[in-house]
């Protein structure tokens, strides 16, 4: 079976899982073979006129054909709902991908009533926009063609990396999961910046903003390390290099270190709260 015609259940119908299925449908899935279960009817209908994929308000009947299910709960309501979930997985069990953040894979397996093939992935908000960061890792009992069908389906909502160690998805969290918030604050700081500089506030904005996407497209299309990039656009004596200078001062880099440190502390706590009740 082609991945366009792979029977995929997502349980859960916010956004993370919205933005998967607007990938898969870009990509060329069949509307037809994706199903969304989730309990507010206001959402079902929204799914359903978008994109023209079946809904249900019964996780159940949204599994009983599915080759793939994808957790897509708030992580608070994923014991409950795992578990109600378990005696009507088809047999032989199909994958089951995790978007849930911080929740185990044994915890996860647990509810489920035992041994599945799992993929837990990291993704985070830009996948809204089919430009995610997504960290991956599977368990023992997912097998290579299973983990390649996991890439393909996540792989919709943007750039995709497994992991050796699923402790390790506590840095990816850290990293690329919370990223989006240290750039956003970055681009709020230079706007602000500009506006002090007598610039006006939309304009500011928008340079701010601009700049920010103009320089990660250049990273990405570049084979060039973010490093070298800096340098190469750091005349001596410049503008450039006197501002590189401030922020080298006021100790940037062990900064950046320090709060990608304390987000992976997060979420590794996190995890040990959220799988207590395995």
């Amino acid at each position: 079976m082609s991945l366009s015609q792979t029977r995929i259940a997502f349980i859960g119908g916010g956004n993370m899982a919205r933005s998967l299925v607007a990938g898969l449908i870009a990509d060329g899935h069949e509307p037809g073979a994706l199903t969304v279960s989730d309990p507010l009817a206001e959402m079902r209908s929204k799914l359903a006129e978008s994109y023209g994929v079946h809904t249900n308000d019964d996780n159940a009947a949204a599994v009983a054909a599915a080759d793939v299910v994808v957790l897509a709960v708030k992580p608070q309501v994923a014991p409950g709902v795992c578990r109600a979930l378990a005696p009507h997985l088809p047999r032989p069990a199909p994958l089951v991908i995790s978007v849930m953040a911080g929740v185990t894979e044994a915890a996860i397996c647990a509810w489920l009533g035992g041994e599945t093939a799992l993929v837990r992935s990291m993704p985070n908000t830009p996948v809204l926009v089919q430009s995610g960061a997504i960290g991956l890792h599977a368990n023992a009992a997912t097998s290579p063609a299973q983990r390649n069908l996991a890439e393909e389906i996540l792989r919709a909502g943007g750039l995709t990396r497994w992991v050796d160690a699923e402790t390790d998805l506590d840095a990816v969290t850290a990293v690329s999961g919370s990223g989006p918030a240290y750039f956003f604050l970055v681009m709020e700081a230079l706007e602000q910046a500009a506006v002090a500089e007598g610039l006006d506030a939309e304009t500011a904005r928008l340079l701010a903003i601009q700049t920010a996407l103009g320089a990660a497209r250049m990273a990405v299309a570049s084979e060039e390390s973010p490093a070298d990039l800096r340098r190469r656009v750091t005349s001596p004596g410049g503008t450039t290099e006197r501002a590189l200078g401030v922020l080298a001062d006021g100790g940037l880099e062990p900064l950046m270190a320090r709060a990608v440190a304390a987000a992976r502390a997060r979420a590794e706590e996190l995890s040990q709260l959220l799988g207590a009740d395995a």
